[in-house]
């Protein structure tokens, strides 16, 4: 199966999944869910649990025994977007193609639409208990929370902040960027790989494609905010440069920017040899990460 089918086939069971855990179940809710639902729904290409996906079936498990646990890494990459986008963090009305969560519902419901996300995806993960080892479930859970919070993703952004308008080293750029944006993919990775009962050896090649992935995705979407357009790229461009962030094109250029991209790609191949065949998909999906269109 190749990569577009391969994606089509399990965005829509990803997008199945989504639609049951959001269900709305609770009328004096009603606004609360219908703001989650237009955010997860705004579209994107599910990358963190097709990654996820795509580790199971490398390594040999059904997949459909853990999509409540994919749909819980999109319903978390979800919420941190209705955040981003709040005046508090990068003040940005458009998302997707269209106007974002709090432009529709309002801050105060977008900021719940997001903490009830959060919250909601960890129900969503323990709902594979009956198909893994509960050692193996608190593990992943554990890795999730760990890199999604105050070991990744939530420490990062706060890292970014703080570096506002100030001036950052590629060291120091990269460091803030493998939290606040390569984190989210080394979670949706590695618990697959612990799920899957992964040996050590398979567990350190992915832990490195995944660190490779991460920097390419953040060096092409700061190359998109440069040269992307808005029609295409479904929110605004330039915004790096309003919120006064350092990013890879403002210190190495375009260019080199790209050539960085590529050569983090080739190293995430690379580091899958040891997989051999099994891991085509993949290597596949490393096109997802060179400077074209990501949401």
């Amino acid at each position: 199966m190749n990569l577009e089918a391969y994606s089509a086939e399990k965005v829509s069971k990803i997008n199945d999944s989504l639609k049951v855990l959001l269900q709305p179940n609770d009328s004096n809710a009603a606004v609360l869910y219908d703001a989650m639902n237009y955010s997860v729904f705004a579209g994107g290409k599910r990358l963190r649990p097709l990654m996820f996906l795509a580790v199971l079936d490398t390594l040999g498990e059904k997949c459909e025994n853990y999509l409540p646990f994919a749909a819980a890494l999109e319903m978390i990459h979800t919420y941190s977007l209705i955040h981003d986008d709040l005046p508090a963090m990068d003040d940005d009305d458009m998302r997707r193609g269209r106007p974002t969560c709090h432009k529709v519902y309002g801050e105060a419901q977008a900021i719940l639409a997001g903490d009830a996300l959060l919250t909601h995806a960890f129900c969503a993960m323990l709902q594979i208990r009956p198909f893994v080892q509960p050692d193996k479930l608190l593990q992943a859970i554990d890795e999730v929370a760990y890199l999604m919070g105050l070991g990744g993703m939530v420490a990062g952004q706060s890292e970014d902040i703080t570096a506002e308008g100030k001036s950052v080293s590629i060291e120091k750029l990269r460091s803030i960027n493998m939290q606040k944006t390569g984190a989210a993919f080394t979670a949706s990775i590695i618990s697959a790989a612990i799920l899957a009962g992964a040996t050590r050896e398979e567990m350190d090649c992915l832990s490195r494609y995944s660190e490779c992935l991460g920097l390419a995705y953040q060096i092409t979407d700061d190359i998109l905010d440069v040269i992307g357009e808005e029609e295409v790229l479904g929110k605004s461009i330039n915004s790096d440069a309003k919120n006064n962030k350092t990013t890879y094109p403002l210190i190495l250029g375009i260019d080199a920017s790209r050539t960085l991209a590529e050569s983090a790609v080739e190293e995430a191949v690379l580091s899958l040899e040891p997989l051999g065949e099994k891991a085509n998909i993949l290597r596949e999906m490393t096109k997802y990460f060179l400077p074209q269109r990501q949401k």
